[in-house]
């Protein structure tokens, strides 16, 4: 919606492009019902571009993904937009039908009972220093959408979305998954500052020099042949688990598995040297030398996002490893001179979402407190902080036996309303139910083995065995469910924050360049800092504001001004 003269004004304008650099425009009303004629263009970036300066519209199109990136690079930046894709996708799962195609030849297919189109394979990665895409790039696949289809596709989205038992959220959900989607695009086309220079030197502090022939560089070469020599073994490959877990059996070391806390319990003189190999060999494979030159170019690093990438609605990339950059690695990510980075880390997020969501007022009064944990240890864990954040993750992740079991029975004695919350969302996902986020994100459906329902809600007669496989099968998928309603529920959080930031920078020189899980980085100049700062602390606010109205709940932003991503608190 755009505010003019007082008065709210909603201007929809669906957009088709032709591959060749034009398109067609349609005007529509809130409905998804043509307003006007068909306008044939043959610059649609300029077109877009003139429609923003006088319209401001929300833009109607198959998928921003597809749809955007050629727009920004010829310079047309959008303010909103609804993206059919996305949407389709979260109201196929919401009714259970997770999973199935979501283009629109799909919908339409779906509103006509004729066959359904599997969607096209997603098109090969392309790391920025290997693309060689033009302007408008042609999409694999069946012929595009037309004008009405898009408009019919949105009327019946519209229709389903008053469907959902809570429209108003699940609104919500719609416009900040689109929104999202055009931050992950103009975020991999502006890119994260990376300094070449730095990370070069990183590389050699940590691994040494590489080989010339493009084998190990020289410490990784160096640690391997001391865990071989510490095995008594002339050669050794460390990085295959199968190979190192017979050197430990060689030893009188039978283990499970090669991951870091298997091998901590291990009184071995090889350990320490291969768990700094591990660390060391997965900097080498996923952020060294050649993932630099893949995916650092004109001194910034740009990964594809992908935007409810995950099934809890977190985000995810295509290449480049973007959400899982090491600490040392971070100080490589530089603002420019004059510029600042402004990192913003939002705190116990779960935990927050789950005294905002569940009702429970004495666990909403703690969260109204700076640091949840804290609160929860004076009101009811006698001030040992520890044992309450051990017992409200453990509530939140299933944990229930071990050291987790005292402290959650005084969280069940002491929260019920938040406990109860969780056992709803764990029995529903046991039995194959559905659960559903704040907002109206679905799970997955449960599967026809899950025991008490199956996925489409039957009830299932037969008794069930609880040491058997369907057994352990459903209280593992009620351990995902009683999280999904929280995990799910805080990325429709962080995203709302995102949305609301976009919108607060918009006519500034910031740029919104990293967005991870509850973490968000704006660079900007350093006159700016402050002001970002602020608008970030203001975003955070107001996502919380539009996600749970007047909620004692609050959700602290960490904030710090650096010139060094490292140095962020």
């Amino acid at each position: 919606m755009s505010y003019r003269a007082g008065r709210i004004r909603f201007v929809l304008v669906a957009v088709v492009a032709d591959g060749r650099g034009g398109g067609m425009l349609q005007p529509l009303d809130p409905g998804g019902h043509p307003t006007g004629p068909v306008e044939q263009v043959t610059d649609l970036v300029a077109a877009v571009a003139a429609r923003e300066t006088t319209d401001r519209p929300r833009w109607l199109w198959t998928s921003t993904a597809s749809a955007y990136p050629a727009l920004l690079r010829g310079g047309a930046r959008v303010e909103r937009c609804h993206d059919l894709e996305l949407t389709e996708a979260l109201l196929l799962g919401h009714a259970g039908r997770w999973g199935e195609p979501r283009s629109v030849a799909a919908a339409l297919a779906r509103q006509t009972g004729g066959p359904v189109p599997p969607d096209p394979p997603p098109r090969p990665v392309e790391p920025p220093g290997q693309a060689q895409g033009t302007l408008f790039d042609a999409r694999p696949g069946p012929p595009p959408a037309d004008l009405t289809d898009l408009s019919r596709v949105y009327a019946d989205q519209l229709t389903r979305i008053g469907r959902t038992g809570h429209p108003h959220r699940f609104r919500l959900l719609v416009a900040a998954e689109s929104a999202g989607a055009l931050v992950a695009v103009e975020m991999g086309a502006t890119g994260l500052p990376w300094r070449v220079e730095t990370h070069d030197e990183i590389l050699a502090e940590l691994l040494g020099e590489p080989s010339a022939t493009g084998g190990q560089p020289r410490r990784l070469a160096e640690l391997q042949a001391r865990i071989a020599a510490a095995f008594g073994l002339r050669q050794l490959h460390v990085e295959s688990p199968a190979e190192l877990l017979r050197a430990f059996a060689r030893a009188g070391f039978e283990l499970p598995s090669t991951r870091a806390w298997v091998l901590r319990a291990v009184d071995h003189p090889a350990v320490p040297l291969v768990l700094t190999y591990k660390e060391l060999y997965r900097i080498w494979t996923a952020h060294g030398w050649a993932w630099r030159q893949a995916w650092v170019s004109g001194g910034r690093f740009r990964p594809e996002y992908v935007p409810a990438g995950v099934v809890s609605g977190r985000w995810a990339t295509r290449g480049g490893g973007a959400l899982q950059i090491p600490k040392v690695i971070r100080r490589a990510v530089v603002a420019d001179p004059g510029w600042r980075l402004v990192v913003a880390d939002a705190g116990q997020v779960e935990p927050r979402v789950l005294a905002a969501v569940s009702g429970d007022a004495r666990l909403a009064a703690a969260g109204g407190a700076g640091d949840l944990y804290a609160a929860l240890a004076r009101e009811s864990f006698a001030g040992d902080r520890g044992r309450a954040k051990v017992a409200l993750l453990g509530a939140m992740y299933g944990q229930t036996g071990g050291e987790a079991a005292p402290a959650l029975a005084v969280l069940r004695r002491h929260y019920p309303t938040a406990f109860a919350h969780l056992e709803t969302a764990a029995r529903t996902g046991e039995a194959g139910g559905l659960v559903r986020s704040w907002l109206g994100r679905t799970c997955p459906p449960g599967s026809a083995g899950f025991a008490g329902l199956d996925g489409v809600g039957q009830a299932d007669p037969e008794p069930v065995d609880p040491r058997s496989d369907r057994a352990r099968a459903a209280r593992s998928r009620g351990r995902f469910t009683r999280n999904f309603v929280v995990q799910a529920t805080a990325a429709e959080w962080a995203s709302t924050l995102l949305a609301t930031l976009r919108a607060a920078l918009a006519g500034t020189d910031a740029e919104l360049v990293f967005f991870q899980h509850d973490e968000v980085v704006v660079h900007c100049p350093a006159g700016l800092a402050d002001r970002v700062a602020e608008a970030v602390t203001g975003s955070g606010e107001r996502a919380t504001a539009l996600l749970f109205g007047d909620t004692p709940v609050r959700f602290p932003l960490d904030l710090s001004i650096v010139d060094c991503y490292a140095d962020a608190s």
